[in-house]
Order: structure tokens, then sequence, then C-alpha cells
């Protein structure tokens, strides 16, 4: 049986997005997979029945080198590809086959908007890494699973019918320039008559507050849960608008329609919502022409020109509109 030892650190959507890999290898082949990731990140993982083990760091592959060393891999498969990652496979001394992150190929889209990146998704791309040992894409889309200690029951946060049904909705995101501006966001919020649970971060709570203040439908559960307990609402969900978040992905992993809004960064980097092969009812938001877009691969914390266009400039009504018909076409049946 191969040992295979699968490096990616960052971040919690990127995370999301190597669960095809996991499944694969193990329903394809007779592996055990270890994953090498950050602390900060192995709770997205914790539950998944392909993977035998999970090896944090904190900080640096120091921490972990000598049981990198004493397991014997026979495949490295670095999904990362940095120096972390490097050091990572030099202490598992065994063959490795690495992602190619296509830098170069970004650097010119978000810096001279000269477009050279192929038109597939980065879990394509991750399952490109697997080809040579005979593994490929089975098309379920992606995986998120939720220990039991996590399963959230929602009647201990709101007094609200959610039989027939509620919208999730991720109030923020990591960076600035990849979240619509409150006064927008409430403005889309206001056009929704149907249960909202909101989700978030700590950081994020007083934003929900303010979104949530005199506004019956609306259960602001930002910075109350824990991630997987945050996976578990959008797991209940009946529809998932978010900007391009971890939580975005979860919503994907979980098959939801999903409502997205892109604003600096942009689908083209092969980020959409992924459903394999199925085919999902979703709706993808951005405001197209403008010369400065994309200008970045992760966001950045205020906008470069100044003016915020890629948000500012966002079709409100038409995201109210499609939020509107996927609940219409999902809502539970009471």
């Amino acid at each position: 049986m191969k040992r295979i030892l699968v490096i990616r650190f960052s971040s919690i959507g990127d995370i999301i997005l190597t669960t095809p890999v996991y499944r694969c290898l193990k329903q394809q082949s007779e592996c055990t997979i270890h994953v090498l990731t950050k602390q900060s990140f192995a709770s997205a993982l914790e539950a998944s029945p392909y993977i035998d083990r999970i090896i944090t760091i904190q900080k640096s592959v120091k921490e972990v080198r000598q049981l990198l060393r004493d397991q014997k891999y026979d495949l490295v498969l670095d999904l990362h590809s940095n120096i972390r990652s490097m050091r990572a496979k030099f202490h598992a001394d065994a063959h490795s086959v690495a992602f190619n992150k296509l830098n170069f190929k970004k650097f010119l889209l978000t810096q001279f908007h000269i477009n050279l990146l192929p038109d597939v998704h980065l879990v394509d791309r991750y399952m490109d890494t697997v080809k040579q040992i005979g593994i490929v894409n089975d098309g379920a889309g992606l995986d998120y699973f939720i220990p039991e200690k996590d399963q959230v029951n929602l009647s201990k946060f709101t007094d609200l019918n959610l039989d027939s049904g509620f919208v999730a909705v991720t109030v923020g995101a990591q960076h600035y320039t990849k979240v619509l501006p409150l006064e927008h966001l409430s403005e889309v919020l206001a056009g929704l008559d149907m249960p909202i649970l909101l989700l978030g971060g700590k950081q994020e709570a007083s934003r929900g507050d303010v979104l949530a203040e005199k506004r019956t439908n609306i259960i602001n559960l930002c910075g109350k849960l824990n991630l997987n307990q945050s996976a578990d609402v959008v797991r209940q969900s009946s529809v998932v608008m978010a900007h391009d978040t971890g939580l975005m992905h979860m919503a994907a992993a979980f098959k939801k329609p999903i409502v997205s809004i892109w604003g600096s960064t942009i689908p083209g980097f092969g980020v959409a919502p992924y459903y394999g092969s199925l085919e999902i009812d979703n709706a993808l938001f951005e405001v197209n022409g403008l010369s400065c877009r994309p200008c970045t691969k992760f966001g950045k914390s205020s906008c470069p020109k100044g003016h915020f266009k890629c948000m500012k400039n966002q079709d409100l009504a038409g995201i109210i509109r499609s939020v509107k018909e996927l609940f219409a076409s999902n809502a539970k049946s009471v």
C-alpha cells in the first residue's frame, strides 16, 4: 500500500478545493493519505473519511521535519508549490509531483491585464498532479464533512420558522476588496423577505449587527460559530449568497445554489463555485469592463485606484432577483 503525503498550507478555500484529490486517490488506489497543512486550517479536513492522518504546523516545517522523515512516504503531492512546501518535500525525501501555480501568468493578468491563463478550474489543475499515477477526476465535486460535535441545532439561535428554508449570507471576507460595501449589502438584504442567517468570524460581528438591526427576518451568527458549525449552517440552507471566500466553496461542496459576488478577484483564476460534472443552478456577479480588474490574486486592504467600482457598481437589483429565484426553486416544501 502506497504512503502518500499531500501538502497544502492555505487557505480554507484552497483546502476545500483539494478534497477531490483525496477522494479519488482513496477510491481508485490502495493508499494511505497524510495531509500536511497549517493548524488553523486542519478542522476543514478533520472528519474526512479519505484522509488517514493530518499533520499540522503553526509556522515552520521545522516543527515536523523528523516526523516527515520517519514516515517513509512513497509519493509527495505538492499542491502548494512554495519554499515551505519545498522544505517539506526535502524532509519527506520521496518522489514528488508539484502543482503548477501559474504565478507568472497571474502576474501578467493582475499587473498588465494580459490573460494567458487556461480556461481550467483550479480543481482540475490539482487533479492533473495525480494523472501520472492513473487517478482520474470522478466528477463528484467537492467534499466537506462535519464532525458530529459541530452539527448545529438552529433552534438554539433563532425563533424564526426555518421549515421552508433560509438564505445563508457571508458577511465578509479576508480582504476588503472582496466584500460589498456595507450600505450595498444592506440594500440587497432589504430587498429579501425570506429568513436570512448571516455568517462570518468575530471580525464581522459588528457588521452583522448593523445588517440585522430592526430586521426581523435576519439573524446574525457572525462570531458565534466555529468553522465547521458555519459549514453546517451552509449545509442546512436553501441558497447561499457569498463573496469569493471559503464559505462559497463550502456551499459548492454541499451542492447548494450560490449567488457569488466578485470584486478585485475574478472567477477566471479558476476558483468559481465547483460542482464537478453536476449541474447546479447558480448566479455569478462581477463588474465587467473595468480596465483595473483583476488587481490582485487574493484581495487587498483598499482599492488601488480609490474608486472601488468593482464592488460599488455591482448589479444589486440583479443580485436580489437571483437570490429570490434560486430560493423559490430550492426552498423546502412544508
